[in-house]
């Protein structure tokens, strides 16, 4: 019972703390509401689900064989997430659109979280704090994964509906592509640490 409490935990800080993801998901709920966000939210969460999985069954061995391929994933998820940036920062009023302006899907939801620095630190700290070798390493592995599952909707689904509650109060095309030029700032930021890594990799290399 301790042991499951102790992953509720750490699923629930992990996925209700400020990161790219619910930046995406709170942007897209004040851009186009809870309904038309539910595919990137689902995209968020499922995908992490399926990294997770993916990683505690031995992906992240490749690391250890393959040092480049690290540092390659870094690299391309710094540009998908500068990428990610500029579509938010693009994202208009839905209403003054004429329909041009659609919110993100469930595979770009779903995709991000391979390049995400965030999900790659949550999944390979939970497998590494949460199993232990042995005959039970797949139960609890199982047990992390699935609890990350049903924990992170409503973790990323909070930050979904507040996006949305600031859709009342942004009432005017103006305020809103404020607060995305803000938003897309703000996620921009956010790959500056990946991006001093990534030059000092570099320096090492020469």
């Amino acid at each position: 019972m301790e042991y499951l409490v102790a992953v509720v935990l750490f699923a629930v800080t992990s996925s209700a703390t400020p990161g790219p993801n619910n930046l995406m998901v709170m942007t897209s709920g004040l851009n186009f509401g809870v309904k038309k966000s539910l595919p990137l939210l689902t995209g968020i969460c499922v995908g992490f689900f399926v990294m997770l999985l993916v990683v505690g069954l031995g992906f992240g061995q490749l690391f250890d064989r393959f040092p480049d391929l690290h540092f390659w994933i870094k690299c391309v998820g710094t540009i998908y997430l500068l990428y990610l940036a500029w579509l938010i920062a693009r994202s208009g009023d839905i209403s003054d659109s004429a329909g041009e302006s659609r919110p993100l899907t469930f595979m770009k939801g779903a995709l991000f979280q391979w390049v995400n620095a965030k999900a790659w630190v949550v999944a390979t700290g939970a497998i590494a704090a949460f199993t232990s070798t042995g005959g039970d390493f797949y139960s609890q592995h199982f047990i992390i994964c699935v609890t990350f599952l049903f924990v992170s909707f409503p973790g990323v689904g909070i930050w979904l509906l507040f996006g949305s509650l600031i859709r009342k109060v942004l009432s005017t095309s103006k305020y809103r592509i404020g607060f995305n030029y803000f938003m897309a700032l703000l996620l921009a930021l956010s790959v500056v640490p990946v991006l001093q890594d990534i030059f000092h990799s570099i320096a090492i290399r020469q």
